[in-house]
């Protein structure tokens, strides 16, 4: 890591560690030279807005999916709607499949999804509720649940960030 690098839209309206880390797993996939894909809802492209804020780095982040609703994760991931309704659009199945659908309709080498709850939702469904998925060229995938809590909207989106970014991280490792 050269450590000049910053994100510069985003500059200041994320926490520091979060951009230095950003700027550290690029870092490490520019060396090992792999591409990333994104697929989010919860986070609403975050993600992808932050991989791309990173001068120098652009050639890494292959695309990103933002996913809000279960038709935009049929129509742009090909999970099936009976798939989403028989899982619930927050679940481990859904964040497989939002992986899973990222790399395969990308030239990516992994790709990370993210699929929950920032905010109150409805009478069952779990403030802070969090799944992540990770899927690479190789079959290789994990998945990761979080429950952050009644942290808010701002909270939850950042700490599903930081996960993303050590999920990023950990897969590239291995």
């Amino acid at each position: 890591m050269t450590g000049t690098k910053t994100a510069e839209t985003l500059e200041g309206a994320l926490p520091e560690a979060l951009d230095r880390h950003a700027c550290k797993l690029l870092d490490k996939a520019h060396e090992r030279e792999k591409m990333l894909a994104t697929a989010e809802s919860c986070t609403g492209g975050l993600l992808a807005a932050l991989l791309t804020d990173v001068r120098g780095r652009g050639h890494v982040f292959e695309r990103g999916f933002v996913t809000y609703s279960e038709e935009a994760k049929s129509d742009l991931l090909g999970i099936p709607l009976e798939t989403i309704k028989q899982h619930n659009a927050v679940s481990r199945t859904v964040a497989l499949a939002m992986a899973k659908g990222a790399l395969d309709r990308s030239r990516a080498d992994m790709a990370l999804s993210i699929t929950g709850f920032a905010g109150p939702g409805g009478d069952d469904d779990e403030e802070g509720l969090v799944h992540f998925a990770c899927a690479r060229r190789d079959g290789t995938t994990c998945h990761r649940e979080e429950h952050f809590g009644a942290i808010g909207r701002a909270g939850v989106r950042l700490a599903a960030l930081e996960v993303a970014l050590q999920m990023l991280e950990e897969a590239l490792d291995t």
